[in-house]
């Protein structure tokens, strides 16, 4: 295991290191965001629907700035991108613990969910100019890590300071992020590369003169599709937060019994991420993919016969090693499809597909338990799975096929041939 850890954690940059470092710090007071429809319920006495639509209202904060934090990181930089979303989450957040008023609450809370997405695509951009090819599906496994890890933290600790009031948890963030801020403009400088310059981490050339803007990235069909395929399995991971807990309640059971099974899935990120990645880190991505694709279906199909705490927490485990094995390898290819001077829209894109599904699931799985029941859903859910897993399949296959064609040396020209003179054009 210690070896293990050596090899996970040398050879890369230190400017990785610092990235990772602001990454934890700003997860670490990630407070708002989980307390939020606890706060507006059961502080401020408002109903579950204003809840909703508050929750609603951040979520679409988040789906705005995942396009617009893209271009703004192509355009200004990841530096500059990274800085404006964290001030402006900082302040936001403050703000928003002084807010009485509740349609002042409502529009504070999608500022705040529009700056707390914001430098997303700015981080994942400036992880790709940085860390060489071979190394960034461990570079993006252990930033996954962070997150989980600083996502584990913060809940416990949130839990703690709002005993002692709510306003601490937006102060507490407030100032943690604003630490964040502080770490990415004093140690991490400008990564991205000139217009025409390839960046050191990259071995494969650029297409310089071509520019990119966000019909270029709807218009590449791979790329899209790799959106599309993960828009299916962010809506089955959702779910986790959503469909499940309505589901074990109408089970029976409490909301203990809830917390202890989805425990289980940010307690085996932070033990098995790093041994798990070390494993598939050069593995090929189409069976990681596919593998992947299927945990999470068929974790999630699980639940339809979880009788107890027990199977409950069995299916969490079977799609969280699905989800440990998805992040990473899903980022790589996005950063495979990327064009170097395009990274901060791709990005954006690939961003929104969370955005998305995090406004769609609750509405998708709540009509379909009330409609069809909860068995349905979780049926449902292994079927997309294994949609989603062939879609890799047949995705991954034809890029090869297509990278394998390319790099084939060219067909050598007989004599008889080279002596017909060409009539095509250049063009």
């Amino acid at each position: 295991m210690r070896r293990a850890v050596v090899a996970s954690v040398s050879g890369l940059p230190r400017q990785f290191w610092w990235l990772w470092t602001s990454t934890l710090i700003n997860r670490l007071g990630a407070f708002v965001a989980t307390f939020l429809a606890l706060y507006l319920t059961v502080e401020r006495g408002y109903s579950a629907s204003y809840a909703g639509l508050v929750g609603a209202l951040y979520g679409l904060g988040g789906a705005v700035s995942s396009v617009v934090a893209g271009v703004l990181t192509d355009r200004l930089g990841r530096r500059p991108t990274m800085l404006i979303a964290q001030l402006m989450t900082a302040v936001s957040v403050a703000l928003l613990g002084f807010m009485e008023n509740p349609v002042a609450i409502a529009a504070v809370a999608a500022v705040v969910g529009m700056a707390s997405n914001g430098s997303r695509p700015a981080v994942a951009a400036m992880m790709a100019d940085i860390v060489a090819p071979e190394d960034r599906v461990r570079a993006f496994a252990l930033n996954y890590w962070a997150l989980n890890m600083g996502f584990a933290i913060s809940s416990s600790l949130a839990g703690l300071l709002a005993q002692y009031g709510y306003l601490l948890l937006f102060l507490g963030e407030s100032a943690l992020v604003l630490a964040c801020a502080v770490v990415v403009f004093v140690k991490l400088p400008e990564s991205r590369p000139e217009e025409g310059e390839k960046t050191a981490a990259d071995s494969t050339a650029e297409e310089s003169g071509r520019r990119v803007s966000m019909m270029t990235v709807l218009r590449d069909g791979r790329f899209m599709v790799v959106v599309g395929l993960n828009l299916m399995l962010a809506l089955l991971f959702q779910q986790a937060y959503v469909s499940l807990p309505v589901t074990m309640g109408q089970a029976g059971f409490s909301s203990t019994d809830f917390g202890l099974v989805i425990a289980t899935n940010g307690v085996l990120i932070v033990l098995l991420q790093i041994p798990v990645t070390r494993f598939i880190e050069h593995r090929s991505p189409a069976a990681l993919l596919i593998g992947s694709a299927l945990l999470t279906g068929y974790g999630f199909g699980l639940t339809a016969f979880a009788g107890s705490v027990a199977l409950f927490a069995v299916s969490v485990a079977v799609w969280t090693l699905g989800e440990i094995i998805n992040s990473p390898t899903q980022m790589g290819l996005v950063v495979r499809l990327s064009p170097t001077h395009g990274r901060g829209r791709y990005q954006g894109m690939y961003s929104l597909s969370w955005s998305v599904a995090s406004l769609a699931a609750p509405l998708l799985g709540g009509a379909v338990i009330d409609h069809y029941g909860p068995a349905t859903l979780w049926s449902a859910s292994a079927v997309i799975g294994t949609v989603a897993a062939l879609g890799y399949g047949l995705l991954l296959r034809r890029m090869n096929a297509e990278e394998r064609a390319q790099a084939a040396p060219p067909t050598p020209v007989t004599d008889a041939a080279a002596a017909v003179p060409r009539t095509d054009s250049v063009a």
